[in-house]
């Protein structure tokens, strides 16, 4: 299975979701890949900590490589990387990734990532793509590419009237290009129970009938502590809240 981490918004916590989850199932012995679409490689940095400076190939160099033509195309594993967790790849993100773009776009090689994860379907049984904020190139790759998309909601009316447009952008997505894709959920995050304007803001959503998924994230600031380790929570903290709502939100997804 194949999810986009989506959302339109920066700092609503693609990159965050997508890891964590991820580690989740690698954990639980699924073979898994997260594909880091965002320039700024957040999940890259993330999953491999201080290693994400050293030299290794990507997601820019097989992107770099499918604008070349070639008798013999490399595999697309061989731009996938190990993390220091078990069951858990990555192919990973680096600047180079925005200086590609439009000649991706010119070129028109918006299937590219669906073939090499195609090609890589048998090696991996979760894929997470977390993509950038903004629905450029990468994220429709990633979309087209993609089974299930879950979208990250961060509780403000800002994020409510984006979140609008957005399922209108992957509708056209699955119009156009990818009927099998489906909005897996809503994944509401950094949420605060006892306030008042995000229990509000959710239950309009659950209101209008939109997909949104339980549990929902806690706010932590044990998550930044995740971060600053690069380690995701169920290596960080097992037994912790936010760990756990994690675990809930992966076993909902199955």
């Amino acid at each position: 299975m194949r999810y986009v981490v989506f959302n339109q918004k920066g700092g609503v916590g693609k990159s965050t979701i997508a890891c964590n989850l991820a580690a989740i199932g690698a954990q639980q012995g699924l073979r898994t890949l997260v594909v880091d679409l965002d320039p700024q490689g957040n999940a890259t940095r993330y999953l491999l900590g201080g290693a994400a400076d050293e030299p290794g190939e990507g997601a820019a160099d097989f992107f770099e490589h499918a604008l070349k033509f070639a008798l013999r195309p490399r595999d697309a594993g061989e731009f996938v990387t190990a993390t220091p967790w078990e069951n858990l790849a990555l192919m990973r993100a680096d600047p180079r990734l925005e200086e590609l773009q439009g000649k991706l776009e010119s070129r028109y090689k918006i299937y590219k990532l669906r073939e090499a994860l195609d090609a890589l379907a048998g090696d991996y049984d979760r894929v997470w793509i977390d993509t950038p904020p903004a629905l450029n190139f990468y994220t429709r790759s990633a979309l087209i590419a993609g089974q299930r998309c879950l979208i990250p909601f961060d509780c403000d009316e800002f994020s409510r009237r984006a979140l609008y447009g957005l399922l209108e952008g992957v509708g056209e997505i699955q119009a156009d290009h990818n009927e099998a894709l489906e909005v897996a959920g809503i994944v509401v995050n950094q949420f605060q129970p006892r306030a008042n304007l995000p229990q509000r803001t959710v239950q309009e959503l659950v209101d209008e009938g939109l997909p949104v998924l339980r549990p929902y994230l806690s706010a932590s600031v044990k998550i930044r502590e995740s971060h600053e380790r690069a380690t995701p929570m169920i290596h960080l903290d097992p037994r912790h809240k936010l760990t756990q709502e994690f675990v809930a939100l992966h076993e909902a997804l199955a």
